[in-house]
């Protein structure tokens, strides 16, 4: 087990290399494209992807922070095998069931994708579980495990997410009010990547800016963050207002077509 723990830890040079270019070409990007004082999150999206590629660019001379996972299964490995000072982003679609033991990972930084009432009662569970166990700590020190909601502004049935209006106001009051374990960072949408490629203002952005003035406006607080944006369209994303974008192929290249059968039962969709 050690041997193949060494293995799955093993860093190349020249990977490690053609990593931190990429980062270091997608974060020189970004600053171009932001045109305002405020510091842009970059998330480096590591799903499928081995753990030898995260430590890589964690361990770099620059050492990069955030790394966004899609699966269970897979962020609770690497979790558990890498330097707890990464700071995990739970990207992918929430499944009820699993969001207790999501939010019992101890460095587990953001979940970005609540779009219920239901799932976030499960958060708030898991991750007072943690703090219970683990006395608190300095889990709590920033308020709480940070989530966005995930505010559908496509109108997609496919996509996930709270309809704009009502549906995302209640939700982030119930975030605010009802889960003392959890802090409510920001709205977060997956907009239609054609709006982004036809030029000018990406829709979806546009309504996602508007819904969290709106919501803002009406419950106050911390300012509530923007997240939107990914590899295909993070600098429109980041021109109008995104507080943080998330990049898996612009910086780990291309990812398997096959994913083993433990991940591909994490993205079982449930309803509910």
């Amino acid at each position: 087990m050690a041997s193949t723990l060494e293995d799955e830890m093993h860093i190349n040079p020249q990977r490690a290399k053609q990593l931190i270019d990429n980062i270091s070409l997608v974060t020189r990007s970004i600053k171009a494209a932001n045109k305002t004082p405020r510091e842009v999150r970059l998330i480096a999206v590591s799903k499928l992807k081995p753990s030898s590629d995260v430590l890589a660019l964690h361990t770099a001379p620059d050492p990069h922070f955030h790394f966004g996972e899609n699966y269970l299964q897979e962020l609770q490995h690497k979790a558990s095998v890498l330097p707890s000072s990464i700071r995990w982003h739970f990207i992918g679609a929430l499944q009820t069931n699993k969001c207790r033991p999501l939010a019992e990972i101890p460095n587990l930084w953001c979940v970005e994708s609540v779009d219920t009432t239901k799932k976030a009662d499960q958060l708030e569970k898991g991750r007072r579980e943690l703090c219970e166990r683990e006395e608190g700590k300095e889990l709590q020190k920033d308020g709480g495990l940070r989530v966005f909601v995930q505010v559908n502004t496509s109108g997609e049935e496919a996509k996930s997410g709270a309809e704009p209006g009502d549906e995302t106001l209640k939700l982030c009051r119930h975030i605010r009010e009802k889960t003392p374990h959890l802090k409510l960072a920001g709205l977060m949408t997956i907009g239609a990547i054609a709006r982004s490629q036809e030029g000018g203002e990406n829709g979806d952005f546009v309504k996602l800016r508007e819904v969290r003035d709106e919501v803002q406006e009406k419950i106050g607080g911390d300012p509530l963050e923007l997240s939107m944006g990914m590899s295909a369209d993070y600098e429109t994303a980041v021109r109008m207002g995104s507080d943080e974008v998330r990049v898996g192929t612009g910086i780990f290249g291309e990812r398997p077509k096959r994913e083993d059968q433990a991940v591909k039962g994490d993205v079982e969709k449930e309803k509910g």
